[in-house]
């Protein structure tokens, strides 16, 4: 029997203290506008064309959400998780003073080789967030 196959991770979520301070943080930083919310609890932010952030408060879904199609099964998480965010490495300069200039801390730089590279920093939640060059791993798959 064949496997089906998947396409693009479409949702990621982050838990988060406050979904309206994460909420306008990204929008900020990153230029991600709100398509959708809900109450105090879910910010849907839109990160590519079929690809969506959603930013959840924390124990804020411990409850299965039951709508008019169906449930959504509880689900949560606890500590600082981690993200990647594409860059174009022409941009890398870009984004360390686009970064700077928001008052935001790259921890880390990592030089991947062939001119690939990877910026570490924290969101107001203390999330590790990346910025890193967009065809890295096509790279590293085609090796």
């Amino acid at each position: 029997m064949t496997t089906p196959k998947t396409g693009n991770i479409i949702e990621s979520c982050l838990y988060v203290a406050d979904v309206d301070r994460a909420a306008e943080w990204y929008g900020q930083i990153f230029g991600f506008p709100i398509i959708f919310q809900e109450g105090h609890r879910l910010r849907v932010l839109q990160v590519g064309q079929e690809q969506y952030l959603l930013l959840f408060k924390e124990r804020g879904s411990l409850s299965p959400a039951v709508l008019p199609g169906g449930m959504i099964p509880a689900h949560d998480a606890s500590g600082p998780a981690h993200i990647a965010f594409s860059m174009r490495t022409a941009e890398a300069e870009q984004w360390e003073n686009h970064l700077s200039a928001h008052q935001v801390k790259i921890e880390s730089v990592v030089d991947w080789g062939d001119g690939d590279k990877s910026f570490y920093f924290r969101d107001p939640d203390n999330h590790v967030l990346e910025l890193i060059s967009h065809h890295h791993w096509q790279k590293v798959a085609a090796r």
